[in-house]
């Protein structure tokens, strides 16, 4: 089969690949319909060691089971299925929980002999726990929003989530990437009252404002802080902190109020921030992580009615063959985000 294969910075390359197999019982093979890039693919894109041996890419991916193994119960071939962006086998303590993503037997695409989802298939391990069987056909036209469960959209509703988004509330979204974006969503979704979008980008901004953003704040640093409180008569309740640097950190540290809760989504590119004397003292509450998306799949099936439509953020369609154009373009910042399609 043909797949995307990182072997450094800015160095992605489409090769062919050994066809999956069925390893052990609980897996299943699926044909890949669409994936797409990552925000979180840009980080090696910019920063990768070269290697030799490469790393197969791509954690978001739908498409039609072809084989399964002979555990798997809930699944059967010509199903379409969305993936979390991490597999799980949903019966452990912490799948149990919610919290697919600190999954015991879990794991992530493109390591230890997983395929990655930029390609024409993959094999999914623990299949019956992972995938979620969609009702539609895979011709439908909500496939781009579908796509968006299998991390986007669940990733700014667990930042809505953990925030503790409520009814009334004015929101600070940190960042104009797809996951902001999707918070802006799941916070107009979960009844904020008003939502702030901290972004530079014209087009993104706007789409932003269509999802729900009552406000935009294009500066940055001490600027856009006193922006963001002159706006808001002081401050916000809740941050989204989607883009994962110590600026946006700052960003939302500096305008949540006082006993206010901060979302981190954004994979910090930091190893240390201020969470000193000063933070104590006002009782901020420093929360998120990464999303356990296999959880939020089934509460956010208002999807399949367009009553939200995250499907939006991908402005561009690649053919998996340009796949490193589609990486070049988003890094380029003239792509939101790329889909990809065999």
């Amino acid at each position: 089969m043909r797949a995307a294969v990182m072997y450094g910075a800015g160095d992605v390359r489409i090769e062919d690949r050994p066809d999956p197999k069925i390893v052990k019982p609980s897996d299943a093979v699926v044909r890949v319909v669409a994936s797409c890039v990552c925000g979180s693919d840009l980080w090696p894109y910019g920063s990768m060691p070269a290697t030799g041996t490469g790393r197969p890419m791509g954690h978001e991916f739908l498409g039609v089971v072809e084989e399964t193994g002979a555990d798997v119960t809930g699944l059967t071939a010509g199903d379409l299925v969305v993936a979390p962006f991490t597999y799980s086998d949903n019966t452990c303590d912490y799948c149990a929980k919610g919290l697919q993503i600190s999954c015991r037997s879990g794991g992530r695409y493109g390591f230890d002999g997983v395929d990655g989802g930029q390609g024409e298939a993959v094999r999914v391990p623990y299949a019956d726990g992972t995938l979620v069987k969609l009702p539609v056909a895979a011709n439908s036209a909500l496939l781009p929003s579908l796509l968006a469960l299998s991390d986007v959209m669940t990733t700014g509703h667990h930042g809505a989530v953990t925030a503790g988004v409520a009814r009334g509330d004015t929101v600070l979204v940190v960042g104009d990437g797809a996951v902001g974006l999707c918070a802006v969503i799941a916070a107009e979704r979960l009844g904020a009252e008003r939502i702030v979008l901290a972004g530079r980008h014209e087009a993104r901004t706007g789409l932003g404002r269509e999802f729900g953003a009552t406000d935009v704040v294009a500066e940055r640093g001490e600027e856009g802080v006193a922006r963001i409180r002159e706006l808001t008569g002081g401050g916000v309740d809740k941050v989204i902190e989607a883009v994962g640097t110590r600026q946006a950190l700052d960003t939302a540290l500096g305008a949540v109020l006082d006993g206010g809760t901060i979302s981190r989504l954004g994979v910090p590119q930091y190893e240390q921030g201020p969470v000193g004397p000063a933070e104590f003292m006002r009782n901020i509450t420093l929360t998120g992580g990464a999303s356990p998306a296999r959880a939020y799949i089934p509460v956010l099936a208002d999807v399949l009615d367009g009553t939200i439509t995250p499907g939006r953020v991908f402005d561009e369609s690649f053919t998996l063959d340009r796949t490193p154009d589609a990486y070049r373009a988003m890094a380029d910042r003239r792509v939101l985000k790329a889909l990809i399609h065999p």
